[in-house]
């Protein structure tokens, strides 16, 4: 037990301690928990009390491991149980005499048991007997925490904690091992040469000068440790060269970020034998701890709480009251590391970028209010003189309707459907290469400011589900075979990957199954709304359908994400990737070729396919023989694909994004709370008695990166691949964004564990991902303005059939005439006189001769016409939008011209740096002879 209240098994033992009894209890009595004899300053007491330091008052806790532990079941405290436990295990080591006692002997200063085969009960819970398998668990911990020591690493163990069935093991990494790790891990870190950065001159330094005075009240209140114009040089850590460091104050030459990172790395590389080798995460996969986490800086609600970097992040970011200021990217990635911070700042500029993206969105739908009354096509189908009568939408039910009804709808239609579209098409298309250029000079900026310039990313270390592969493939081969397994080829992964073709395959199918189920709903529903006797819902039948089936296509849309999310994990899993990365970058392919499909289907469907499969009056198209496909409102598709579109999208944001995001971990911390013996209704007791350690294991554990950039990615891809349909989608975005970014670093901050820091000095396949879907985009809004809307039609009509250049008869020139005596038997409308008169001929909306020529409903000469004008049209546009977008990428450079000066400055200062220091070691040799 004196290891356990200690930590300090890394110092050698007393030679004989193991046969002195005097000395081991006066070793227990300084070190056990229930007495410490040296006394500490009011403030190492109180960051003591709170968690953050051992017991002494001076090492801090750098990483945290908890693990189930059974609390003595007796009416005595924990306090007196271990007290109990220390005295037993004393008296019996004095009675049994020195053979026996080396078995029962707690376990202090480093030394392990001599036979861990006969570990006593009481190391695990007093007074109780485990079974076999708790004693392989305390078996395990041993082991590993040994191995920790041997690495150089200090321990100490708390087991009376507040928290029911819960223990837990503080670390802390003294200099030396800190500096190891510093070297071996490559970590640049400051010297002491400090240099000025060049400053702009001329104009452009006064009109960035006035830019920062206008932007002031934007930048968070977060106080600089140096001037802006000041930059110490960097070097890769080295143990030879500590004197070109400012070492004055080593206890903060490591921040807390750094520490935590450091003592991961020895927990990934430190592992323990049992059936296989196992790790950390195999440690905590097979339940031997539960968790392990980095500890926050603080608290961040008490009034009197030391100021900390957790508590500045809170005031000045996780607060929707500063959601019009910029984000302390640089404290983000000082308390978060550079992974995370990355995150933030690509977030941050794509919700800048969407700024203008909005006011050209929303001028372009202006444009269409201000337009809509002089838009001849929609007059005329307004214009009731004009008389038209249409062709029933449905079989039987339906009848024949007059072209002036649809008058809403041709108008609305004209607010998203107008020559302006066109226009932002192409905007967004260069929004899209700018966003990506601008984001490249920002984050090579960010790498330079970071001191990531040359860094390069390591091969990680096997995932421990790699290695048991790889073993047991070893011991399931000829024993007598001489040489080693070391790794799974493609043939030993080929069940694994054809298990991921047919598993894609299917969900792929599942989502098409679901997209023709609500096209069947439709249809259906439509014909039902028909029969009805009442007029109101007759006459909004097409309006109801089109939003019941949208909010369906939604819900569905939420709950596939949730089952594609577990279904790519689970076959990423079987493919046994070697390392972590490999791991999140196959985790991540998968996932969003799911959720992509998922969410785009329908609008894919509405966009290009409906309406065209649907063939003429007497000869419709049908599906199982008795529903017809659907044809799409007079208007054109467009409407319907606006619905279809902003549904989706708010309602991914609001319902999966926003109350998803904040209501699921509340609940879980509910949970957690309600879990615990003492109830959730005395959390707020608890919490001013928990340490923090104590306090953080509460917290939701941090299960990385991917949801939030995937939200994103599927946003981005709402904002530009249908936005020539829905020009308001990129303030849509926007808003959610503000709300977003403050959401997300409140998570950060306040919901979830201290995340490991991660080095990254970009983000990774996401940008391949973003650079697709941008490319992407140009082809599909080519389509969308040439299939989808009637710009093609309109232009053909207007400048190759138009009697004088205008667009007037351009709806009569798009519908062709059907003879109603040609109806099949069985399909023509119940009550034919439904408009007061009899109908002989219908008209209908495409290009086909009329029934008196020679040729009746064949595809007129018009409609080839119109056709090659839209292939054109997607070829010129697609090539035109691609050109404009690589003179873009041409034009801005990657990397900015300061940053480029300033990473050759450090260079030629960091040679003259060690020629000094050389220089300088040669003068004292020689003064020494």
């Amino acid at each position: 037990m004196a290891e356990e209240a200690d930590g300090r098994g890394d110092l050698p033992p007393t030679p004989g301690s193991e046969l002195q009894a005097p000395h081991f209890l006066q070793d227990v009595i300084f070190h056990g928990k229930f007495k410490l004899l040296k006394a500490l300053t009011p403030q190492e007491s109180s960051l003591c009390q709170h968690g953050l330091f051992f017991l002494d008052g001076q090492r801090r806790v750098d990483y945290v491991l908890s693990y189930p532990s059974k609390k003595p079941s007796s009416g005595r405290s924990g306090r007196q149980a271990t007290h109990l436990l220390t005295e037993n295990a004393v008296a019996r080591s004095l009675r049994r005499g020195p053979q026996s006692r080396e078995r029962h002997i707690p376990q202090h200063q480093g030394q392990r048991a001599k036979e861990p085969s006969g570990v006593d009960v009481e190391l695990g819970c007093p007074a109780e007997t485990l079974n076999g398998h708790e004693d392989q668990k305390i078996l395990r911990r041993e082991e590993f925490e040994g191995k920790l020591r041997d690495m150089g690493l200090e321990l100490e163990k708390d087991e009376e904690t507040k928290i029911s069935g819960v223990s837990f093991v503080k670390i802390h990494a003294p200099w030396n091992i800190l500096c190891r790790e510093a070297e071996l891990m490559k970590l640049k870190m400051p010297t002491k040469k400090v240099y000025e950065v060049k400053q702009l001159r001329g104009v452009v330094e006064k009109i960035s000068s006035l830019v920062s005075k206008v932007v002031e009240p934007l930048h968070p209140q977060v106080e600089e440790h140096q001037p802006k114009n000041i930059k110490h040089l960097s070097h890769t850590f080295s143990r030879e060269k500590q004197h070109l460091f400012d070492l004055s104050d080593k206890d903060y030459f490591f921040d807390s970020k750094t520490r935590s990172s450091i003592v991961f790395e020895i927990l990934k590389r430190t592992k323990c034998k049992a059936k296989y080798s196992m790790g950390i995460t195999s440690l905590l996969g097979h339940g031997v701890y539960t968790a392990a986490y980095p500890l926050h800086d603080g608290d961040i609600n008490e009034e009197n709480a030391v100021p900390n970097d957790r508590k500045l992040l809170y005031e000045e970011w996780a607060n929707y009251g500063v959601f019009y200021k910029y984000q302390p990217i640089g404290l983000v990635r000082k308390y978060f590391g550079e992974k995370i911070g990355l995150y933030f700042a690509w977030l941050g500029l794509y919700t800048q970028m969407l700024i203008p993206a909005s006011l050209v969105g929303v001028i372009v739908f202006l444009y269409g209010c201000a337009t809509v009354n002089d838009n001849i096509p929609s007059m005329e189908i307004c214009n009731t003189m004009n008389n038209i009568t249409m062709c029933p939408l449905c079989d039987r039910v339906c009848s024949y309707w007059e072209l002036s009804s649809a008058c809403a709808t041709a108008r609305a239609s004209h607010l998203f459907d107008n020559p302006a579209t066109v226009f932002f098409s192409i905007f967004m298309a260069l929004w899209a290469a700018m966003f990506m250029e601008h984001w490249k000079r920002r984050q090579m900026r960010l790498n330079y400011e970071w001191d990531l310039t040359g860094f390069e990313d390591e091969e990680d270390h096997p995932r421990a589900e790699y290695e048991l592969r790889v073993m047991q493939k070893s011991t399931s081969k000829d024993q007598k075979a001489q040489h080693k397994i070391k790794k799974l080829t493609c043939q030993d992964r080929l069940p694994a990957y054809m298990t991921n073709l047919v598993m894609m395959l299917l969900m792929i199918g599942v989502t098409f199954a679901i997209v023709f189920g609500v096209i069947l709903y439709r249809i259906s529903t439509k014909a039902a709304l028909y029969m009805s006797a009442n007029p109101v819902t007759r006459s909004n039948a097409q309006l109801t359908v089109k939003t019941t089936a949208a909010i369906i296509n939604l819900v569905v849309i939420l709950i596939l994400d949730e089952v594609y999310g577990a279904v790519a994990r689970w076959l990423t899993v079987l493919e046994v990737p070697k390392t972590d990365k490999s791991f999140e970058e196959r985790l991540i392919f998968k996932t969003f070729i799911l959720k992509f499909v998922n969410a785009f289907t329908p609008i894919i469907y509405i966009a290009f396919f409906r309406g065209r499969l649907v063939g003429r009056p007497g000869s419709y198209l049908y599906v199982f023989e008795s529903y017809r496909m659907e044809e799409c409102a007079h208007g054109g598709c467009l409407m319907e694909l606006c619905i279809q579109l902003s549904i989706t999208m708010l309602g991914k944001q609001l319902i999966q994004n926003n109350l998803f995001e904040i209501g699921v971990p509340k609940l879980k911390k509910l949970i957690r709370y309600i879990r615990s013996k003492q109830g959730a209704f005395q959390e707020e007791e608890r919490q001013k008695k928990l340490q923090r350690y104590e306090t953080d294991h509460f917290l939701e554990p941090f299960a990385g990166l991917t949801p939030e950039y995937m939200e994103m990615i599927i946003q981005f891809g709402f904002v530009t691949l249908f936005v020539a349909s829905f020009p308001l989608a990129p303030l849509f975005a926007l808003l959610n964004n503000i709300i977003e970014i403050r959401l997300d670093a409140k998570k950060f901050v306040t919901e979830l564990r201290r995340p490991v820091a991660a080095r990254a000095k970009d983000i990774g396949i996401w940008y391949n991902l973003l650079r697709g879907v941008a490319n992407v985009a140009v082809i599909i809004n080519a389509f969308v303005i040439s299939f989808t809307s009637d710009f093609i039609p309109r232009m053909v009509y207007q400048y190759m059939y138009s009697p004088d250049g205008s667009m007037h008869g351009f709806v009569n020139n798009t519908l062709s005439y059907f003879n109603v005596s040609h109806f099949q038997q069985g399909k023509e409308p119940m009550d034919p006189l439904y408009l007061g008169h009899p109908v002989q001929m219908c008209r209908y909306k495409d290009y086909r001769d009329p029934p008196w020529s020679t040729t009746p409903y064949e595809i007129s000469k018009e409609f080839w016409a119109v056709l090659a004008v839209r292939l054109a049209f997607v070829i010129v546009f697609q090539n035109v939008v691609m050109l404009m977008s690589d003179i873009v990428d041409w034009l801005i450079p990657d990397i900015p011209k300061d940053i480029s000066l300033q990473i050759h400055k450090e260079k030629i200062l960091l040679v003259d740096l060690f020629l000094k220091e050389e220089q300088d070691a040669l003068i004292g040799h020689i003064k020494e002879k």
